[in-house]
């Protein structure tokens, strides 16, 4: 009997074994919530049983088991007083990120720098490396594509934000801008004329900073690091474009709850919020005391991990202070440094577990910058919010949330604290705005699985049909004009041309031929 049961158990570990790929994962980017997004990947990946090569920008806290580290080296930001992310540089307009042409730029330059990197240079022309699919995070470049070429093998997108023109026409086409919103638009639709033209701007202006600021860029590492490595490997190089247009999937951070109920292929897949915790972890024995201590509930303020508070100018600062003074409720605000002359409902924290504190019964409000990753969490909570949008995507989640019902908005500004009183009041006094959020919350939850085990059973589906053939839209093998029928409109223009040239070579042949002829007389 014992035999048995060894022979079973032994059975049952190859059928575990067998189950376990080698997954490359690519996410080189440097921000914490880009970060926050890979581990959010990595986790359930791991506890599946595979093994992960993780390209990374910033690597985890703590080493995890089965994991190989790749870690990219660039440098792009230096201080708080020169960085991008400076919220009294926005306020003052000395700088903005808004300002595309330096955003582009810059991750062009990324994008540069981690494909020559040493680190990725010896992965990729390591011939006895293999993988079993590539996992690339999507950030306005294509060029991670080449990964799965490198390695022939499947490849899935993960995209960081809700889904858009650029990042669907990877997998399908790019979406129709007189109903879809673009990535860094503040419309929502139905639009009116004016914003059908914006939104139709913004997909043009989409096309020329990709033949601007990634199309040489991408070609000149395809042929200078991608086609070696892919020839050493003994195979023929493929064209960059089949490559680009090769994925199986995209893995979207992304919900119904949060999002639009747009158009998608079968290709795409909603995952949002699977990098939230299933248990709610304990809060700290200091923020305990504080919250379980407000009699009135509380409120908290963060701007994300990239945006500082102690960069707001310090006039702002004090306005804060004395604005959160008179409020009943207390106040929780994620700063980086200490303010004086605080008054007493109001706390100061450098570091903040936010899905355990916006997971507590008293939160009332959450005052955010709008990131995906915090208002995703703030409808799994149920917490209603006061969003200041600062760049990208952030004003787009804040307009969808305040469309939705659960919101409201105050600009960045150096009036922005009296609207920002306004608005507290208005959410706090008006039950609506938790009720909206509850009811989304109970959308976001109603799932047949979490979206932490939907994410790993499409990878794995990736890999056991060789690349989810069968999800692939066959919009991609159709040419631009022939989506748009401009080769059927110059054959009817054609056709009509040649009709009309016809009908009036009848005419001037048949006014020829009645004519009479006259006679001409001899003159003596």
């Amino acid at each position: 009997m014992a035999r048995l049961a060894y022979i079973f158990v032994a059975l049952l570990s190859l059928v575990y074994v067998s189950s376990a790929y080698k997954i490359l994962f690519v996410s080189p980017l440097k921000g914490k919530s880009h970060a926050i997004l890979a581990e959010g990947i990595l986790k359930p990946l791991l506890k599946d049983g595979h093994e992960i090569t993780y390209v990374c920008g910033l690597p985890p806290d703590k080493p995890l088991p089965k994991v190989t580290l790749v870690e990219t080296t660039y440098k792009y930001q230096s201080t708080d007083k020169d960085s991008s992310f400076s919220l009294s540089e926005q306020m003052s307009k000395k700088m903005s990120i808004k300002d595309l042409t330096k955003m582009f730029g810059l991750l062009s330059n990324i994008t540069n720098s981690v494909m020559r990197e040493t680190s990725v240079q010896a992965l990729i022309n390591d011939p006895k490396q293999h993988f079993d699919v590539v996992i690339a995070e999507w950030l306005y470049t294509d060029i991670y594509a080449s990964f799965a070429a490198i390695f022939d093998c499947p490849l899935i997108w993960l995209s960081s934000c809700e889904p858009h023109w650029k990042i669907l026409r990877n997998v399908d086409e790019a979406t129709n801008p007189a109903y879809t919103t673009d990535l860094f638009s503040n419309n929502i639709p139905p639009f009116s004329f004016t914003q059908r033209l914006t939104e139709l701007g913004f997909q043009i202006m989409g096309h020329f900073i990709d033949y601007m600021y990634f199309a040489d860029t991408e070609k000149e590492i395809y042929d200078q690091v991608v086609a070696p490595a892919i020839r050493k490997r003994g195979r023929p190089v493929p064209n960059l474009e089949d490559v680009k247009y090769n994925a199986s999937l995209v893995l979207g951070n992304s919900h119904i709850s949060l999002g639009m109920p747009n158009r998608l292929p079968d290709s795409y897949k909603h995952v949002g919020g699977y990098h939230i915790d299933k248990e709610v972890k304990p809060l700290p024995e200091n923020l305990k005391k504080i919250i379980e201590g407000s009699p009135n509930g509380f409120i908290y303020f963060s701007m994300g991990s990239n945006l500082k508070s102690k960069t707001l100018p310090d006039v702002i600062k004090q306005d804060l202070v004395k604005m959160f003074g008179k409020l009943k409720q207390t106040v929780i605000w994620k700063f980086e440094e200490d303010l004086p002359n605080r008054p007493a409902n109001l706390h100061i924290v450098q570091w903040a577990p936010q899905q355990s504190i916006l997971a507590h019964e008293k939160c009332l409000l959450f005052i955010t910058h709008g990131g995906l990753l915090s208002t995703t969490e703030s409808i799994h909570f149920g917490v209603p919010i006061v969003g200041i949008p600062v760049f990208a995507d952030q004003f787009i989640n804040v307009a969808r949330a305040v469309k939705k019902g659960f919101a409201r908005r105050v600009d960045l500004s150096y009036s922005m604290v009296g609207k920002l009183h306004e608005e507290i009041n208005v959410v706090l006094s008006d039950p609506s705005y938790r009720q909206k959020a509850k009811e989304l919350s109970f959308i976001y939850h109603d799932r047949p699985v979490t979206p932490s085990a939907e994410l790993v059973h499409w990878i794995n589906h990736v890999v056991k049909t060789k690349g989810a053939r069968h999800l692939r839209s066959p919009a991609l093998d159709v040419a631009w004009y022939q989506k748009t029928y401009l080769d059927l409109a110059l054959v009817l223009l054609a056709i009509v041309l040649a009709i009309v040239y016809g009908i009036k070579f009848l005419i001037i042949s048949l006014f020829k031929s009645t004519k009479k002829p006259q006679s001409s007389k001899k003159r003596n």
